[in-house]
């Protein structure tokens, strides 16, 4: 009776055309008892309606998937009642069965018995057996003539769903349980093959013929499946800590220390972290980081967040309510846990030739992070498991320094020199000079900045070069003795400058407070002269063209003076008049008014004597290469060449070997987004300074989506974020944008169907979303949630375990940025992006402090609460 009622009601919706949540509705009506769709056959009742004539019923159809996607009926009956459709020379109901698949097939999941779980076992091969009765009844039809395109077509559709069905290594082993549940239905499908298989010799040497064979082979593998065993998910503690610490040190060195504390006490009260795991978790992403960074400058950043700068963090925590125990003991808890992992720490000691433990315990005792003798036990502890490990010194290693020893000493020494640029140098400039010279030495510039910036001193260590009117010296009379040293003060200055802003971000040279109409002039110089990545400068912009008389005398002297006058210069004039000379010789070769031996002398007396005018120089260079066409920038790169090749001679003022190594740096900087447009080489002088770190990462020809979900699907398997992977993101989110990045990010998280996984990959999403947490999170509450709750198309997808994965990730974000909002500066990275789409974002999220915004007022609830997860306890 019940099943006739049943078609009944389906019917009367029909006639009066309900639509499909009226139907829902007066269905629960009709028949009140709760769960009893899959016991009435709901899902083959409306299929048998809708596919009554030549083309399948719209409204009905609707009905059925509406259906599906409230849970009304399980997805093994759906399947068993697709898969009692014969009939297929009906084309258009064929492709409707096709469709109603593509809504569940890749996200298959099931609640309740075992019987239940066993039916969608059974329903899963029945369906794979209907998918190659089907592609083989189209592959037969591909041979008659008049009817070979839309056969084709059928088949291209019929092989894209088993693909889709098999690719996924959960379906493959559901289909391998029944299987073992029933062999009889193996044998079924087995015969459905040989058939295929028949019928596929129609198709020649077609893709489709391929896309069948890849088919075939994935079934024919299924039975051997238990043979082969698949990865685990990797366990590996606390992902998003390991990945906030990560991307701290590889790219927000100069940051302050209190946002990066609040940002890991969020994390550790949002997943409930015990402070002893907590505070391993930060050691073992420190170790890592120190362990994979290339070499180079990156290297001794890392060493400076490690030794330096990782300490503060934790005497910072130490500040805030931990629990009953003492901070201390967790402190030395985490050590104790640390001890163990021996291969890690092994590593670390191999790549930094030195007892990283020993110094890092020392440092923490030093902060008062840990007690005298905790330090002394858990240094024993260690120096007896280095006993019993294989010696890891190499002799060639035996004479090299190790970086975190020289970090350690290079911080007071930072304090030092801001004591001796504050002091009066007039009478004796050469003091001065001695001290700048040094700095320049091997590598210890960078040591001096990585120690600068992991302290916070960075920016008032650039502030006494970029305002050189402090030492009196640059402002005492010229005369023929302090000609060169000035000379040599402002080169020093002025490449030391480039290399901050090239390495650490323009923004820790540039100052807010500078008094109107008084901007330094590197200031100037670097805002509207320098290249920098995703910066394109215009090289007719006014800058580039100061007063006419003084770009002719410049010219002048470089043609004719083979030795340049240094008491006369004023080096920041000279720097920004380089430009337009260069321009003016530049037309003359390519008009053939200069000779070439002439044009080379010019460069030789631009980059003999101050470094500074070559840099200028190739600024300008650069911005001009990038206007021309492929065959006009030949004279320009020929230029650019001879500028970079640095000249060795007799007369050539002090300090150029050294001054030459950083300035091949800056230049090769300047140049490479350039030289990778025009496919150009130019062979920038070995200088011993590391190349480009983490330049270049995107594989060629590759679509940027493509890239994405494979360095993610990579991430997840692995089970953290490596540096590498956070400079992919970061390029990728600076190529597609936020809405881009974050919609595809969510969509990856959609697709995962097992409770662990999701549950990884929203604590990696929440730390890949630190790369602009605000702004993703304004995307993901304004736009992409939206979207999913209101297009009933998606609702689906939003079933648990990935709609719940989804729920916690924009409750996570949304936490995360009302906490730190108004009180993080953003950071240099998220500075240098586009904000075209910002408007959007602060009409429906006002961030302004007049207006209370509809996240803040959502998430708190009364005013005592907004605060509690920010502030430590004094």
């Amino acid at each position: 009776m019940k099943v006739v009622n049943l078609k009944q009601a389906i019917l009367q919706a029909w006639k009066e055309r309900w639509s499909d949540y009226q139907w829902a509705i007066n269905m629960k009506r009709f028949f009140p008892r709760g769960a009893t769709w899959d016991i009435l056959n709901l899902a083959e009742a409306l299929l048998e309606q809708a596919m009554i004539g030549p083309s399948p019923n719209p409204l009905i159809l609707s009905y059925l998937k509406y259906a599906i996607s409230s849970q009304m009926v399980s997805y093994s009956t759906v399947l068993m009642a697709i898969s009692k459709f014969d009939d297929f020379s009906r084309d258009l109901c064929v492709q409707s069965l096709l469709e109603i698949m593509d809504m569940f097939c890749d996200r298959l999941s099931c609640h309740g018995k075992a019987e239940e779980c066993i039916s969608l076992c059974r329903a899963l091969l029945s369906a794979l057996t209907w998918l190659l009765r089907c592609a083989a009844f189209y592959a037969e039809k591909v041979k008659e003539p008049l009817e070979q395109a839309a056969a084709e077509n059928q088949l291209k559709m019929c092989l894209e769903r088993l693909e889709k069905m098999l690719s996924s290594t959960k379906n493959r082993a559901l289909i391998h349980i029944a299987k073992l549940e029933e062999a009889s239905s193996w044998s079924t499908v087995e015969q459905s093959l040989i058939k295929l298989g028949e019928n596929l010799n129609n198709l020649g040497s077609s893709p489709l013929r391929s896309q069948a064979d890849d088919c075939v082979s994935l079934i024919k593998s299924i039975p051997t499946m238990l043979s082969v065993h698949s990865e685990q998910l990797n366990k590996t503690g606390f992902p998003t800590v390991h990945a906030v610490v990560l991307l701290e040190g590889t790219m927000n060195l100069t940051g302050e220390t209190q946002p990066l504390v609040e940002q890991l006490m969020m994390v550790k009260r949002m997943q409930r972290i015990p402070s002893p795991l907590f505070v391993l978790e930060i050691w073992k992403a420190c170790f890592v980081g120190l362990i994979e960074c290339p070499e180079g400058t990156e290297e001794l950043k890392w060493t400076a967040f490690t030794f330096l700068k990782m300490p503060q963090v934790l005497v910072k925590l130490k500040k805030y309510p931990q629990g009953d125990k003492d901070f201390t003991e967790d402190v030395n808890c985490a050590f104790e846990f640390l001890l163990k992992l021996t291969p890690l720490l092994d590593k670390a000691d191999q790549r930094c030739n030195c007892n990283c433990m020993s110094l890092l315990l020392q440092e923490c005792s030093k902060q008062g992070l840990l007690s005298e003798a905790n330090m002394n036990n858990l240094i024993d502890k260690r120096a007896a498991d280095k006993e019993n490990s294989p010696s890891l010194k190499s002799a060639e290693n035996a004479n090299i320094q190790p970086n975190p020893g020289l970090i350690l000493r290079a911080e007071p020494t930072v304090t030092n020199i801001l004591k001796t640029m504050d002091a009066d140098h007039s009478k004796s400039p050469e003091g001065l000079l001695g001290v700048l010279g040094h700095m320049l030495s091997g590598k210890s510039l960078d040591l001096l900045l990585a120690a600068a910036a992991a302290t916070g001193k960075l920016k008032s260590f650039a502030r006494k070069f970029v305002k050189p009117e402090s030492p009196k010296v640059f402002i005492s009379p010229p005369s023929a003795k302090s000609g060169p040293v000035r000379a040599l003060l402002f080169d020093i200055s002025f490449l030391m400058l480039c290399h901050v802003a090239q390495t650490y971000g323009s923004e820790v040279i540039l100052s807010d407070s500078n008094p109107p109409g008084e901007v330094p002039f590197f200031e100037t110089w670097m805002l509207t002269c320098m290249p920098e990545e995703g910066k394109i400068l215009n090289p007719d912009h006014p800058c580039f063209r100061p007063d006419s008389t003084k770009v002719e005398s410049l010219v002048a002297l470089l043609n004719n003076s083979s030795e340049m006058k240094l008491v006369q210069m004023k080096w920041h004039e000279v720097c920004l008049s380089i430009s337009a000379a260069i321009l003016e010789i530049l037309n003359a070769w390519e008009n053939g008014v200069l000779p070439f031996e002439s044009v080379q002398k010019i460069t030789d007396n631009i980059k003999g004597k101050v470094c500074s005018m070559a840099v200028c120089a190739v600024a300008w260079l650069v911005a001009h290469v990038r206007m021309l066409g492929l065959d006009e920038r030949e004279k320009s790169l020929q230029m650019i060449r001879h500028l970079a090749t640095p000249l060795y001679g007799e007369n050539t003022l002090q300090f150029y070997n050294e001054r030459v190594v950083i300035m091949s740096s800056i230049l090769e900087h300047m140049c490479a987004d350039v030289l990778q447009q025009t496919a150009t080489q130019i062979k920038f002088p070995a200088t011993g300074m590391d190349t480009i770190p983490y330049w270049n990462l995107l594989p060629p020809k590759k679509p940027i989506k493509e890239v994405l979900t494979s360095v993610f699907t990579k991430v997840l398997e692995k089970g953290w974020v490596d540096s590498r992977s956070i400079h992919i993101f970061d390029t990728l989110l600076h190529m597609g944008g936020v809405y881009w990045f974050c919609n595809n990010l969510v969509k990856e998280l959609l697709k995962e169907t097992r409770k662990e996984h999701t549950l990884r990959a929203v604590e990696l999403l929440y730390a890949i979303f630190c790369l602009d947490m605000q702004q993703l999170t304004l995307t993901l509450l304004g736009h992409i949630l939206p979207n999913l709750l209101t297009d009933s198309s998606k609702w689906h997808t939003l079933m648990d375990p990935p709609g719940k994965a989804l729920a916690k990730l924009s409750v996570w974000c949304a936490l995360s940025s009302y906490s730190s909002h108004s009180k993080v500066q953003a950071s240099a990275r998220q500075k240098k992006r586009h904000r075209e789409d910002i408007e959007d974002y602060i009409s429906l999220f006002p961030l302004d402090d007049t207006q209370p915004s509809k996240l803040m007022r959502l998430l708190s609830s009364n005013e005592e609460d907004s605060n509690i997860l920010s502030s430590p306890s004094k």
